[in-house]
């Protein structure tokens, strides 16, 4: 896997790494009331949003990732002209992150094999 593929995988790493630190004592209602909070799982899912920068080979030989939805995530956060829909955040946030985050581990170990 070339090197710069290997990097934004990381920063997708990196990326839900922060996430779970600042939202993993919180819940739904906590999260709607801390507007940093809210700022930075957003700047963060604008991060793993980049995996639209993988390569078309790799992301068919783990075509069981949603690379679209992924890609989709960034689109509607960046393009959310009437503000972040919070409720959308944080289904992602609960009950996205933790599947990508195993499956990103998944490639990184693959590769590196």
């Amino acid at each position: 896997m070339p090197q710069e593929y290997n990097l934004h995988l990381r920063d997708i790493l990196e990326a839900i790494g922060r996430i779970e630190r600042n939202t993993r004592e919180m819940d739904y209602e906590e999260f709607l009331a801390d507007d940093l909070v809210q700022d930075r799982v957003v700047l963060d899912l604008r991060v793993i949003g980049e995996a639209k920068l993988i390569s078309k080979p790799l992301k068919c030989e783990y075509a069981d990732i949603l690379w679209r939805k992924i890609a989709g995530m960034q689109a509607i956060l960046i393009h959310a002209y009437f503000g972040i829909h919070n409720e959308i955040v944080w289904d992602v946030v609960r009950n996205k992150i933790p599947e990508l985050q195993a499956a990103v581990r998944r490639i990184l170990d693959n590769e590196a094999a």
